[in-house]
């Protein structure tokens, strides 16, 4: 029996660690703290005496920022710009995505997880599905695509012996296999 070649791109879907979503959060700094730096200079060109304006600054940088990860998170990308490099998402306890009331909610959730010093951060890197106390909170998982080149021979369909590349392998059908 000769079975053809399974050649091809597989998704497979893995909770994010907590190392991912820290180099992700880093990312996502990065491109905040540009803009950021832009409002800031911006405002210190045009308006440099003015002192009002300068301390608007901060309160417009912090709307600027619960705007990019509840817009961003609730979009169809499903992640921030930090996420989407890492091929990482929000999504709901089914993977599915979430709204953008329960994206506000996951980023203000986020100011809870910093006033524990940072224990609600650290949380993603010993729960079972790699969950922040936000996402805890807000029923959210940050989930990762795992994409992997499959070369070989495919799995029969059928029953008997095939060769898996290094040993005789039985495949039994499906009504068969006990569960």
């Amino acid at each position: 029996m000769i079975h053809a070649a399974a050649q091809g791109l597989k998704t497979e879907i893995a909770f994010a660690g907590f190392w991912r979503r820290f180099l992700a959060y880093l990312i996502d700094a990065t491109v905040l703290f540009g803009i950021y730096a832009s409002i800031n200079i911006t405002v210190r060109v045009l308006a440099p005496d003015n002192v009002d304006a300068m301390t608007n600054v901060g309160a417009f940088c912090a709307a600027v920022g619960w705007a990019y990860y509840a817009l961003m998170e609730s979009s169809p990308a499903r992640g921030t710009l930090g996420k989407l490099a890492l091929n990482l998402y929000v999504g709901d306890l089914h993977g599915d995505p979430i709204t953008f009331r329960r994206a506000v909610w996951r980023n203000l959730l986020k100011t809870l997880s910093t006033l524990l010093l940072g224990t609600g951060w650290i949380m993603a890197a010993f729960t079972p599905r790699k969950q922040a106390l936000h996402d805890l909170l807000a029923g959210t998982l940050v989930l990762r695509r795992v994409n992997y080149l499959v070369v070989g021979p495919e799995a029969p369909t059928e029953p008997g012996d095939h060769w898996d590349g290094t040993r005789w392998v039985a495949s039994v059908p499906p009504s068969l296999e006990r569960t």
